[in-house]
């Protein structure tokens, strides 16, 4: 299923990565990780002390990765309004949601500090980055003056997270694209006076 010349530690690390996002961390054993990775209890056990040590470089990396792709979009070229469209926009598995996002609904991940760490820094990074640039928006006269960038920023990733929910409810995309240009029809900026 991997690459022969993946490590063990990454194949493992890996392994979780999926099985978090599929299972959540109750639903992912050891036992389960070793088969996906194809490494044995011994190899799984000299690289991480256990599996909350594994799940811990499993949704770091996660963590790392979204912020990575989102940033991509997010310091790309164009408008305020441009860049969080391509970010709502953007290619995803809408049907299986959020790897990160659906970490919030695991009551395992939420009682540990140490995992819930990398997902609430990568979800208040994600509204930081999206406030920066609203704010960008307002300052070049782009978007509604009475605008507030960190409470629409919120509204980004809740309309994203939720239109993944919308979406896995009904068993359609049609949902989550519904949610995502309604958002998208509120943050245009309005034709000027006299213009049709």
């Amino acid at each position: 299923m991997y690459s022969a010349v993946m490590s063990t530690p990454e194949r493992l690390i890996e392994a979780t990565r999926e099985l978090l996002w599929e299972r959540g961390y109750v639903g992912t054993s050891p036992k389960a990780i070793q088969q996906r990775a194809g490494a044995g209890q011994g190899s799984m056990y000299h690289h991480f002390a256990g599996k909350p040590d594994l799940a811990l470089a499993a949704v770091t990396r996660t963590a790392a990765e979204m912020r990575g792709a989102a940033g991509q979009l997010l310091d790309g070229p164009g408008s305020a309004n441009e860049r969080i469209e391509a970010y709502l926009l953007r290619e995803r598995d809408v049907m299986k949601g959020c790897p990160v996002g659906r970490l919030t609904m695991d009551p395992e991940v939420i009682a540990s500090d140490a995992l819930r760490a990398p997902v609430d820094e990568t979800i208040g990074w994600l509204r930081g980055r999206l406030a920066e640039i609203l704010q960008e928006g307002l300052d070049r006269g782009d978007l509604s003056p009475g605008l507030v960038p960190v409470e629409v920023a919120a509204a980004v990733v809740a309309t994203v997270q939720g239109g993944y929910v919308l979406a896995r409810a009904s068993g359609s995309t049609a949902a989550f694209d519904s949610a995502v240009r309604g958002l998208l029809s509120l943050l245009a900026p309005a034709a000027p006076a006299g213009k049709a």
